[in-house]
């Protein structure tokens, strides 16, 4: 099986793993406890947190973790929310966000915020002038995913952040998927969520910047680990194996990034001649896109369909996000370019690692032309 799903999850690197595994019985104690194997988590933990914030541009004292990025996600909005003026009731989000977060705003809704979900362009962007445009008096907080899982947009959230912070507006930004492989920097961003799992770090384990300038309140008082961000005890191992496949993957990122791009490029030079029923969404110049996600319309195939046939063959593929499959529902970030329902449905994307090869693309792209060609 030739995997070529990794905007879902990554394996776990070697490296990751062996600090996993040495952190696990060495550094088992609680964080939070006084004593000597405790002191040794908490060492371990800390020299984590910095890991972290350096690969941002932030400050370790604004790094939480979590179980992983929709954990993240929702925490840092309600935990931002919750150190509001009680007057500021208009958030502005986007229509295309990972379903932890869109599912929540939905909820906010009902509990009394007006909420403004901005929609993309044809090519996938969210312009700063469309969040000025959104702009109220009484706006609180926006929050904008930097790289769509889908669809693999990237919008300019350095831009909308200064914007943001010279309106003294609360900025948030899901990067889960493009933390460690596009530049990040948090200067002018007041929040961020990150996972573990999309770089080939452990499962269950991500982190949630907020820049210790700001005003937060914990979504559960009373809590006392992670400075009060979120309750239960800290996995040091997971945390030790996050924070390694972080500095590895920023050491080689520049590397990675060219190797996608470069299989990308022969993805679509490799379907020219059967562009009118492969299609690939963010090829056009105009889109800003992620490298690694190929978000892929097969004309008059559902994509589920495409997706069992291409796993018959030996590849493992998606119909796009993993929070979303099975709810029937078509990918939400293609219909926001303007696709039908029924058009959408026909979608389903592949994802490149570091260790794809072009090999595995030429294979990969005569199975998608032999199921269209049989179909």
């Amino acid at each position: 099986m030739i995997y070529l799903d990794y905007a879902a999850t990554t394996p776990m690197s070697d490296n990751a793993l062996h600090i996993y595994t040495k952190a696990a019985k060495n550094a088992f104690g609680n964080s939070s406890s006084l004593h000597d194997i405790g002191e040794i988590s908490a060492k371990t933990l800390h020299a984590s947190r910095k890991i972290i914030g350096d690969s941002i541009g932030g400050s370790e004292k604004g790094v939480y973790f979590t179980s992983g990025g929709s954990e993240a996600n929702i925490i840092a909005i309600q935990s931002l929310l919750n150190g509001l003026d009680s007057n500021k009731k208009h958030l502005i989000t986007t229509v295309m966000e990972h379903s932890s977060l869109f599912t929540f705003f939905k909820r906010l809704e009902s509990e009394g915020f007006e909420v403004t979900f901005l929609s993309p362009d044809q090519y996938g962007n969210i312009s700063l002038s469309s969040v000025k445009k959104a702009i109220k008096s009484d706006t609180g907080l926006v929050s904008i995913q930097h790289g769509n899982s889908e669809i693999g947009s990237i919008q300019p959230i350095e831009e909308i952040g200064l914007f943001l912070k010279e309106m003294g507006i609360i900025f948030h930004s899901d990067c889960v998927q493009t933390f460690g492989k596009i530049p990040l920097n948090v200067t002018n961003i007041d929040a961020i969520s990150i996972s573990g799992h999309k770089i080939y770090g452990p499962k269950g384990i991500g982190a949630a910047y907020i820049n210790p300038s700001i005003h937060w309140h914990p979504v559960i008082e009373g809590t006392t680990h992670e400075s009060g961000f979120r309750p239960g005890t800290v996995d040091v191992p997971a945390v030790a194996a996050f924070a390694t496949a972080a500095n590895d993957i920023m050491t080689n990122r520049k590397d990675f990034y060219n190797h996608y791009q470069r299989l990308k490029n022969l993805f679509f030079d490799l379907l020219q001649p059967y562009n009118e029923k492969i299609t690939v969404l963010n090829w056009d110049d105009k889109f800003h896109s992620l490298p690694n996600i190929l978000p892929i319309m097969v004309k008059g195939i559902e994509g589920q369909y495409v997706m069992l046939e291409c796993n018959r063959f030996g590849f493992a593929v998606s119909t796009g996000s993993a929070c979303q499959v099975g709810m029937q529902a078509p990918p939400k970030s293609v219909v926001a370019l303007g696709y039908s329902d029924q058009e959408a449905k026909q979608f389903i994307r592949a994802s490149f690692g570091k260790d794809t090869t072009e090999e595995h693309i030429r294979r990969f792209t005569d199975v998608l032309i032999r199921i269209v060609e049989n179909f």
